[in-house]
C-alpha cells in the first residue's frame, strides 16, 4: 500500500498534467468561490444560536457546528503547511507561470470530492472528526478566519509558480499535490461540507432554524 501511494505521489509530481488553464482565470475562479463562501458563512452560520448550531438532524448525522469544526480541523492541518511552502517558494525567487497545471492524481481527488454526497459518501479520518456535540459559537468565527486565510494564500499563490510547489498530505506523507490541486481540493471540500451544513439547517423545524443569538 505504501509503495502504491508513493508511485501515486510521483505520478502527480512528474506526470503530464490532465488539464491546463490560464493562471489568472484559475485563481480568479478560486477567489470568487471563496468570496461566495465567506458571504454565506456570515449570513447563514455566524448568526446561529448555540442551540441551532448543535442541533443534529439525526443521531448518525453531524450538526452545522460539527460540519464547520471538521473544516476547521482540516484547515488547521493544511493552511500552515501551504503558507510555509509558498513562503519558501517566494524566498527562492519563484515566479508565476502563464498557465495553471493539474496533476493526474490531484484531479482524481478533486473530481471525487465534487461528486454529490448522495452519490458518494466518505468517512472522515478520526484525526479530522469533530471533537464534541456541544460546540461554542466561536466555531463559526474560526471558520470565517480560515476562509480569510485561504483567500490570502490564494493571493500569494498568484505570485509564485504554483505548478512547481508541492504540498504533502498530512495523512499520506508520500503523497504530494501540486499547489494548484491542493488549493482547489480544499475549496471543493469546503463547498461539500457547507452544502451539508445548509442541508442540516433546512431539515430543522422552521421555528428552531429561525432562532439566533441575541
Amino acid at each position: 500500500m505504501t509503495a502504491k501511494l508513493y508511485v501515486y505521489g510521483l505520478l502527480d509530481a512528474v506526470a503530464m498534467p490532465t488539464e491546463v488553464r490560464d493562471t489568472s482565470e484559475f485563481f480568479d475562479q478560486l477567489t470568487n468561490e471563496l468570496l461566495a463562501l465567506r458571504v454565506l458563512a456570515q449570513q447563514r452560520f455566524r448568526p446561529l444560536s448555540p442551540e441551532v448550531l448543535n442541533r443534529r438532524p439525526s443521531p448518525g448525522r453531524w450538526s452545522v457546528g460539527q460540519c464547520l469544526e471538521h473544516l476547521n480541523i482540516v484547515g488547521g492541518h493544511y493552511l500552515p503547511e501551504i503558507a510555509a511552502r509558498i513562503n519558501k517558494a517566494m524566498a527562492q525567487g519563484s515566479k508565476p507561470a502563464p498557465t495553471a497545471r493539474h496533476g493526474f492524481v490531484g484531479r482524481k481527488f478533486i473530481e471525487a470530492m465534487r461528486a454529490p454526497a448522495s452519490q458518494r459518501s466518505y468517512s472522515s479520518p478520526e484525526r479530522y472528526a469533530p471533537t464534541g456535540t456541544r460546540l461554542p459559537r466561536t466555531v463559526t468565527e474560526v471558520f470565517s478566519r480560515q476562509l480569510d486565510e485561504l483567500l490570502r494564500l490564494v493571493l500569494l499563490a498568484r505570485q509564485v509558480n504554483a505548478n512547481a510547489v508541492r504540498i504533502p498530505n498530512p495523512l499520506i506523507p508520500l503523497l504530494y499535490f501540486r499547489l494548484t490541486d491542493q488549493l482547489e481540493f480544499l475549496i471543493v471540500h469546503i463547498q461539500r461540507h457547507v452544502a451539508q451544513a445548509e442541508a442540516v439547517l433546512q431539515s430543522l423545524p422552521v421555528i428552531n432554524a429561525a432562532k439566533t443569538a441575541s
